[in-house]
């Protein structure tokens, strides 16, 4: 089985920011959020969980898996997108010329600038993870967790479900939230 779990809240999340590469941690409600899912999740079985090198996933992660002994690994391409000099923009969907609110939208025109990964840079990392790690380990029949971000877990979810581009955002991953995939 594959699932996949969006870290906890930050600061940035209540404050509709845009976090994308920058390293922001959870603030407590998001510690409560975690600690509250691996109560709920305490008997899905996991073998072993993958989780973007951010410290808002890292720690969401070992809360969520605290005391089970189940491997954490992260891995570079599980980081979320990277929205370049937008990174830290308030509400960027309400700006008009704000080009990353493209991406909230109509993520199949979004055109990527100014330090922002495209969409297709995005889908090839994570394409390249489920490929090389995920499908291979599911073969072997093990249970996958995958805690990640917004966007890059999207990403992972269209591609394992054949969701077009411009269904991005439709299946929308709440924070801490614990989605089957396959």
């Amino acid at each position: 089985m594959l699932y996949i779990m969006r870290h906890g809240k930050t600061d940035w999340n209540i404050q509709h920011k845009l976090q994308g590469h920058t390293d922001i941690p959870l603030n407590e409600e998001g510690r409560q959020m975690a600690k509250q899912a691996r109560e709920d999740y305490l008997n899905i079985p996991i073998d072993i969980c993958y989780c973007s090198p951010l410290i808002r996933a890292r720690e969401t992660a070992e809360l969520v898996l605290q005391g089970r002994n189940i491997p954490i690994l992260c891995d570079d391409r599980l980081i979320e997108m990277g929205f370049g000099i937008y990174e830290g923009t308030a509400n960027c969907e309400d700006i008009p010329d704000c080009p990353v609110g493209m991406l909230f939208r109509h993520p199949e025109q979004y055109i990527a600038r100014d330090g922002a990964e495209s969409m297709q840079e995005l889908w090839e990392r994570t394409g390249q993870f489920l490929s090389e790690i995920v499908y291979p380990q599911l073969k072997e029949g093990k249970n996958i967790l995958i805690v990640g971000h917004g966007a890059m877990n999207s990403s992972i979810l269209c591609q394992v479900k054949h969701i077009p581009l411009q269904d991005f955002w439709k299946a929308g991953i709440p924070n801490c939230k614990l989605i089957k995939l396959c």
